[in-house]
């Protein structure tokens, strides 16, 4: 039998009000409301990532500003860990792997934003550390881009990582099939 973990990574207010406005899948923020509150239920230990920015010339996840804030819906339910972040990886230069371990963690449920970036990175991290790995589809989220590199819309984007996703590294699975894992 698993034991799992759900991460529910950098649900802050600047994917709301901020720079960084979430998109794509519609309810997105209501399915990571549910699966928190159904993790608790089912005893499985939700973990709250957040992440911060060290250099002050970007102007997003700057520590004590309203944007870098937790959404107040996902303060105030329970978690057993918060963590901070300062790159994409939620492992990186955090105790993550150290708690994962000592509570005998052997599944992460990936849930948060942003599913290209943050939440892809994270998943990534902890296949290579040996977990497995459950991405929740309509539990994460992503943003429309337009860069130097080209430009894609929120569903294309999400699709394409979750493609990804499945291939060889996560299984990735819709909140309503996780909840039926929970029992």
């Amino acid at each position: 039998m698993s034991q799992r973990a759900l991460l529910v990574i950098d649900v802050q207010n600047e994917y709301f009000d901020g720079g960084l406005p979430i998109t794509y899948p519609n309810n997105h923020l209501d399915n990571i409301l549910q699966v928190m509150d159904r993790a608790t239920d089912a005893g499985v230990p939700v973990i709250v990532v957040q992440h911060t920015f060290l250099n002050d010339d970007l102007p997003l996840f700057q520590r004590g500003t309203p944007a870098w804030e937790l959404h107040e819906q996902v303060a105030g339910r329970p978690s057993n860990l918060h963590i901070e972040k300062n790159l994409p990886g939620s492992f990186t230069n955090t105790g993550l792997e150290n708690w994962l371990k000592q509570n005998q963690i052997d599944t992460v449920t990936i849930s948060g934003y942003m599913t290209h970036m943050c939440c892809d990175t994270t998943a990534r991290q902890a296949v290579h550390r040996g977990y497995k790995v459950e991405f929740l589809s309509d539990a994460t989220g992503t943003l429309s881009l337009d860069n130097q590199a080209g430009k894609v819309d929120a569903e294309e984007l999400q699709r394409s990582i979750l493609c990804a996703q499945q291939m060889l590294l996560s299984e990735v699975i819709s909140s309503g099939d996780w909840f039926k894992r929970l029992g």
